[in-house]
C-alpha cells in the first residue's frame, strides 16, 4: 500500500503519464502519441479530442501496467505544451476546430493588423512581456474568431471557451466542471498583464478577444477540480497543480530561487532563469513571464526560446543523411579537424531569441576544400550551444545576475561533446538532470507538495546524471564566439 501521484506531461508529440510514489520517485511511464496534422499551407494542428482520449488512456495504462491499486492514486499534476490554443463550445464541450499548435504561424496577418495601430506592438510587449508574434495564443484566438464558422457567434453568446492545453485537459478530466488555467500558462497567452496578474482588457481589445471567453486563472499549485479518470478510479482525486512544460521543468530542476536557470533541450530549447518575485523586463530580446504563482506568491522568469536544438540532429539524420544515430553525431564531433572553423546558422524557420530574425534563412560559413562530413556535423552540433550561449548572455545582461550553474535536461544532454562545448562557451558548470522526465516530474512534485506528501526538497533529492566544467582558454572562446556572431550577422543580412 502507498500513495501515488500521476504526472501528466502533454507535449507537442504526445502524452506521457508518470507514476510517482510517495517519496517522489518515478516508478513507471506510459506514452501515447497523437497525429501531427499539417496541411498544404504548412498549418500545424492537433485534434483536441485525440489529446483528451490519450490523457485518459496514458493515465490508466501507467496504473494498470504496474499493478498499482487505483484506490492508491492520491492526485494528478499536469504539465502541458505551451501556447497551443483550443476553442470549444461551453455547452457541449465539443471543439469548434482543431487546436492550433504553437509552431503554427497562420495568424501572422492578425499580428500585422495589430502592429499597424500606433504604439500597439509596444503596448502588447509592455503589458504582457512578450513581443508581438503569431506563435502566442492571442493571435491564434483572434484568427479562430475571424475564420472558424460559428466561433464569433458562440463568443457573442458567452458560450465559447478559448484556452491553452492545460485548461482543455482540466475541462475534460473534470467533465466540464472546471474552466481554468494556471499563471504560467496565462502569462504565455500574450493577453495577461504581468504586473496586475490579470487578463488585460486593453490587450484583449486589440486582438478582439472577449476576456469572458478566457479561463479563470488559478495558482499553479491550486486545486483544479477532481477527476476519476472517466470512471477508472474508485473515487475522484484532486488535480492539484498545472504548469506549462518549461515552467514545470524549471520547478522539477529545483530552480526555485532567484538567479537559478535551466535549459530544456528538445526539438527546440527553452532557456529560463528564475528572477524572483519582481518582474524583470528584457532589453536584450528575451521574454518576461511568470514562472508560477504558488500559495499566493508569484515568481517571474526571463526566457529565451530557440527554434532548432535537437531538431538540428534530426535534420542531419533525416534530411541530410549524414548520421544514423545521435551517438554518431558525438563521435563525428570528436573526430573533426580541430583547426576547422565552420559555422552553421540553423535558421530553418528564422532565428528565435535573442535575435528574432523571422526572415533569416539557414546558412553555412567557413567551408574549405578540406571540410568533410565530420566538420559539417560538428558545426551543426555546436550551433545548438552557440544559440544557448546567446540567450544566457542576454539573461546575464538583463538581470544583472551571474550564472553560477546551468541545469540542463532533455535528450540532447546525452551528447557529451555538445555539453562540454556549451560549458566551455558559458564558463559555467552544467548539471544534467538525474531523470529525463523533468516536465512531468515537476508537475507531479507540485501536486505532491500541495497534498503534503513531501516538501520542495524533493526537487533536489535526485543526484545529477552528469556534470561538466569549463576547460576552454579565454582567447579560444572569444575567437569562436566572435566567429559565430559574424556568421549570424551575415545570415540575417542575406537576402
Amino acid at each position: 500500500m502507498g500513495r501515488y501521484i500521476i504526472g501528466i506531461d502533454q507535449s507537442t508529440q504526445g502524452t506521457k503519464a508518470l507514476l510517482v510514489d510517495e517519496g517522489g520517485h518515478l516508478i513507471h511511464r506510459a506514452d501515447r502519441s497523437h497525429r501531427q496534422i499539417v496541411n498544404e499551407a504548412g498549418w500545424v494542428s492537433h485534434d483536441p479530442a485525440e489529446i483528451a482520449a490519450n490523457v485518459l488512456a496514458a493515465a490508466r495504462a501507467v496504473v494498470e501496467e504496474t499493478g498499482v491499486d487505483p484506490a492508491d492514486i492520491a492526485g494528478i499534476g499536469i504539465s502541458n505544451q505551451r501556447e497551443t490554443t483550443v476553442a470549444w463550445d461551453r455547452a457541449t464541450g465539443q471543439p469548434v476546430c482543431d487546436a492550433i499548435v504553437w509552431q503554427c504561424a497562420r495568424a501572422r496577418s492578425v499580428c500585422e493588423a495589430v502592429a499597424s495601430a500606433d504604439g500597439a506592438a509596444e503596448l502588447v510587449r509592455g503589458v504582457t512581456g512578450l513581443a508581438l508574434s503569431p506563435y502566442y495564443p492571442a493571435a491564434k484566438m483572434a484568427w479562430i474568431l475571424e475564420h472558424v464558422p460559428g466561433a464569433a457567434a458562440l463568443a457573442a453568446q458567452g458560450d465559447l471557451c478559448l484556452g491553452t492545453i492545460d485548461s482543455w485537459v482540466v475541462w475534460t478530466l473534470t467533465g466540464g466542471r472546471t474552466f481554468a488555467c494556471d499563471y504560467s500558462n496565462a502569462s504565455r497567452t500574450q493577453l495577461f498583464d504581468l504586473e496586475k496578474l490579470a487578463w488585460s482588457d486593453e490587450v484583449c481589445a486589440l486582438f478582439g478577444v472577449d476576456a469572458a471567453c478566457l479561463p479563470e486563472v488559478r495558482d499553479s499549485d491550486a486545486c483544479f477540480g477532481e477527476t476519476d479518470l472517466g470512471g477508472f478510479l474508485p473515487a475522484p482525486v484532486p488535480i492539484h497543480g498545472a504548469l506549462g512544460d518549461s515552467h514545470a521543468a524549471l520547478f522539477g530542476q529545483g530552480c526555485l530561487s532567484r538567479g537559478m536557470a535551466k535549459a530544456t533541450l528538445g526539438t527546440g530549447s527553452s532557456v529560463m532563469m528564475n528572477v524572483g518575485p519582481e518582474l524583470v523586463r528584457s532589453s536584450c530580446g528575451l521574454s518576461s513571464s511568470l514562472a508560477w504563482r504558488m500559495s499566493g506568491e508569484a515568481s517571474y522568469v526571463l526566457e529565451g526560446n530557440i527554434n532548432y536544438a535537437g531538431a538540428v540532429k534530426t535534420w542531419l539524420r533525416d534530411d541530410m543523411g549524414l548520421v544514423a544515430t545521435p551517438d554518431e553525431v558525438t563521435e563525428l564531433c570528436y573526430a573533426a579537424n580541430p583547426a576547422s572553423h565552420v559555422y552553421l546558422v540553423p535558421a530553418f524557420t528564422g532565428l528565435g531569441a535573442p535575435h528574432w530574425a523571422s526572415d533569416a534563412e539557414a546558412a553555412v560559413f567557413g567551408m574549405t576544400r578540406t571540410t568533410g562530413r565530420a566538420e559539417f556535423v560538428r558545426a551543426a552540433d555546436e550551433s545548438i550551444a552557440y544559440q544557448i550561449f546567446d540567450v544566457a548572455d542576454a539573461m546575464r545582461r538583463d538581470s544583472g545576475l551571474a550564472l553560477s550553474e546551468l541545469r540542463v535536461d532533455g535528450g540532447p544532454t546525452r551528447d557529451g561533446y555538445l555539453m562540454q562545448f556549451l560549458t566551455d562557451l558559458l564558463e559555467t558548470p552544467l548539471r544534467a538532470a538525474g531523470n529525463d522526465e523533468m516536465s512531468g516530474l515537476g508537475a507531479a512534485w507540485c501536486c505532491g507538495i500541495a497534498l503534503g506528501m513531501y516538501g520542495p526538497e524533493v526537487t533536489s533529492a535526485t543526484p545529477p546524471r552528469a556534470t561538466w566544467d569549463s576547460a576552454m582558454a579565454a582567447e579560444e572562446r572569444a575567437e569562436k564566439v566572435a566567429g559565430w556572431h559574424h556568421a549570424v550577422e551575415v545570415a540575417i543580412a542575406y537576402e
